[in-house]
């Protein structure tokens, strides 16, 4: 079995909901996503996936969706006010955990096309979460 992986970092805020720490205050990250592909065959040019193709189709997104945005749950009472300022959101239907970010991003590789096994999500240099189906 072959595996690459590809780092892409990434700025972002929340704050969760019905919870008792620091992180019930909007705050932000530098996150980094590791990305992680598996395979057993290599193409003609002896590759499982282009890093270029990865940082092309998951970068991208990541840059279009989620860079510099305030990803919160949907329901947080602060949506109207940020809605009403052209705050960049992007609205979860869970709460914004690493955890739930790592598996968003997953789903979304996926559906790029991107043969993902595993989303890392770096909320700190000493804390992350990842997402696999396996």
């Amino acid at each position: 079995m072959f595996h690459v992986t590809r780092e892409i970092d990434f700025c972002y805020g929340h704050r969760l909901l019905n919870y008792d720490g620091k992180c019930r205050h909007l705050h932000g990250h530098n996150g980094r996503a590791v990305i992680s592909i598996a395979g057993d065959h290599l193409d003609d040019r002896g590759m499982l996936v282009d890093f270029g193709d990865i940082k092309r189709a998951v970068s991208t997104w990541i840059d279009q969706h989620l860079d510099h945005r305030m990803l919160l749950h949907h329901e947080d009472p602060v949506v109207p006010l940020l809605q009403k300022m052209n705050e960049p959101l992007w609205l979860m239907d869970e709460n914004p955990t690493a955890e739930n970010i790592a598996k968003l991003i997953y789903t979304q590789s996926q559906t790029l096309g991107v043969p993902i096994v595993e989303v890392r999500l770096w909320e700190t240099p000493h804390c992350y979460a990842t997402y696999t189906e396996s």
